[in-house]
């Protein structure tokens, strides 16, 4: 298996090359950009994670991010010196799936990074496995450990969108929007009523709420 790759945006070049020394000390492949790009037509071929600071030139991190998840799911640590909590919800309700302040132990850096690589178990292309909860794709069934979870259309979407990302935080916005049937469903308040049926049918422990955001899938 080849090493996973991680793309660094960057813009203090002796940070970038010391966090390129922590994640290759764990065996990461390491590309470094200076400044934002524009992802969507830049994003070098099969990156598995993305080290992301928000106070970038030519492209600023917030907008790098937004662009990042209107194309794709690759997991985002947001790697920054802004610590107001305002920033923080930003970013995560704009996709990030982690957020880590500087100055940093580089220790944490890089369990953080191992932790966002632990991607779920696919084990067939139409079978996503996530600890104990199992999604058939085909047959939208849903099971916990050796329990079959019976799931309405919307909780079976629901808890997909959660799944493709385990342990990070998804948007009430994004949720309501891709979730929901616009033109029978309603808003924020309607995906929460979903959200509590489909706890009582999972258990306890699976489903979690992170305020001020929207839902998560407990990470294994």
């Amino acid at each position: 298996m080849s090493d996973p790759r991680v793309l660094v945006v960057e813009d203090d070049l002796e940070l970038s090359a010391q966090i390129r020394g922590h994640l290759e000390a764990i065996g990461c492949e390491v590309i470094c950009w200076t400044e934002g790009h524009h992802v969507a037509e830049d994003m070098p071929p099969d990156v598995s994670l993305i080290v992301l600071d928000l106070g970038l030139p030519r492209v600023p991190g917030m907008v790098v991010l937004q662009e990042l998840r209107k194309a794709s799911d690759t997991p985002v640590l947001v790697l920054s010196a802004r610590q107001e909590t305002t920033d923080k919800v930003e970013a995560l309700r704009l996709g990030a799936d982690d957020y880590l302040t500087k100055p940093f132990w580089p220790e944490e850096l890089q369990e953080r990074v191992r932790a966002r690589l632990r991607r779920p178990a696919l084990q067939r292309a139409d079978l996503l496995k996530i600890g104990a909860l199992e999604l058939d794709l085909v047959r939208r069934e849903a099971r916990v450990g050796e329990r079959a979870v019976g799931l309405t259309r919307v909780e079976f979407e629901f808890l997909f969108a959660l799944a493709r990302r385990p342990g990070a935080a998804v948007p009430r916005r994004w949720l309501v929007n891709n979730v929901l049937d616009a033109d029978l469903e309603g808003g924020e308040r309607t995906l929460d009523v979903h959200a509590s049926r489909l706890r009582k049918k999972l258990g306890p422990g699976l489903l979690e709420t992170v305020w001020g955001v929207g839902y998560r899938l407990a990470a294994p």
